[in-house]
């Protein structure tokens, strides 16, 4: 009767491994989206640094084309001013000298006793005339400044146009490269799901049928009597076999993607849960890690280059089953690989 209940027991579908790894899948997709949004904001961030940068730069020039505008403006009242009063001083000073002009003709007629008294009135009336030269020659000279300074004025509000104008089309720009930049990280983004998607297909055919491989969400997980004897690091010959049918399919693969996608090849390893300690592993942490950077040196002997190949070690802190039955500590004995972006 007992053994019958344990049959039955063992007959029991477990669903827990296999929602384990859908949360884990969901998580992984999560963090990539996030890693793509804060990396969006870091590149879209320093751009509009430099356009703000630009920007403060336009609006000094603006205030400082603004408040010499208007120095030029006060010296143009100043100078407006200055060649009224002039103007009135001429014309007072030329009343005078036609005045003096009639005394002096007045005393002409009276007769010869009278030539100091004219001699006198001629003396005030060539100062007169003097000083009224003077005067009309200062007003032409201020009239002159005063065209000057207008024109100055003109090409200083010329300037401070052709200032706002660029400051506008500057944040214009701004708002353009943030929807830009936005766009181009979506199509990246897209572009790498699509040759992830070919990445897939590919090593699809060459695994399948081998019971000892699978594919569980966006990860192939190869155990690790595939590749490695027990409590071992070195790849071994039926290993090297399943690592060159997927070494090529990498390769071809990379001759795909543009250089301006950024993406690696992410090796993990996976212990099970029993303990190791031996002189060259002290623990399943160094196990594990051994075993992905193996892996990981073999692709780049196999011409992949190092720098689209990321190698990481896990220990026994992500089982796919938590049970304690030789074929839970199977699978969680693992290779894993995944492509996602660099």
């Amino acid at each position: 009767m007992a053994m019958s209940t344990r049959s039955r027991r063992s007959q029991v579908t477990n669903y827990w491994p296999g929602f384990v790894d859908a949360l884990s899948s969901l998580l992984l997709v999560i963090i990539f989206l996030l890693s793509l949004f804060m990396l969006s904001q870091f590149f879209l961030g320093q751009e509009i640094t430099g356009k703000d940068t630009a920007m403060t730069r336009l609006n000094a020039q603006i205030a400082e084309l603004t408040d010499l505008l208007q120095l030029e403006k006060g010296k143009s009242s100043d100078l407006e001013s200055t060649i009224s009063g002039l103007q009135a001083t001429l014309s007072s000073t030329s009343g005078e000298r036609d005045k003096l002009a009639a005394d002096l003709a007045g005393i002409g007629a009276g007769g010869a006793d009278k030539d100091a008294q004219i001699a006198a009135l001629s003396t005030e009336l060539q100062g007169k005339d003097d000083l009224s030269k003077e005067a009309a020659a200062e007003v032409s000279l201020l009239n002159q400044q005063l065209s000057a300074l207008r024109t100055q004025i003109a090409a200083l509000e010329q300037a401070l146009q052709a200032t706002e104008a660029k400051d506008a089309d500057n944040r214009t720009q701004i708002t353009d490269l943030g929807r830009r930049l936005n766009l181009a990280l979506a199509q990246r983004v897209q572009d790498l799901s699509a040759y992830r998607s070919d990445f897939f297909g590919k090593l699809r055919k060459i695994l399948e049928g081998r019971a000892d491989v699978r594919v569980v969400g966006d990860r192939f997980v190869f155990q690790s009597e595939v590749l490695f004897g027990a409590g071992e690091a070195a790849i071994s010959p039926e290993g090297e076999a399943q690592m060159s049918k997927l070494a090529e399919a990498i390769k071809e693969l990379q001759t795909q993607i543009p250089e301006d996608v950024n993406w690696v090849l992410r090796i993990d390893g996976h212990t099970d849960k029993r303990p190791i300690n031996t002189p060259e592993f002290p623990s399943n942490w160094e196990l594990s890690a051994a075993r992905a950077i193996a892996v990981t040196k073999y692709f780049v002997a196999q011409g992949i280059p190092a720098q689209h190949l990321v190698a990481a070690g896990f220990g026994d802190s992500r089982p796919i089953d938590t049970g304690d039955t030789e074929e839970a500590f199977a699978k969680n004995r693992r290779i894993e690989f995944k492509l996602t972006d660099g």
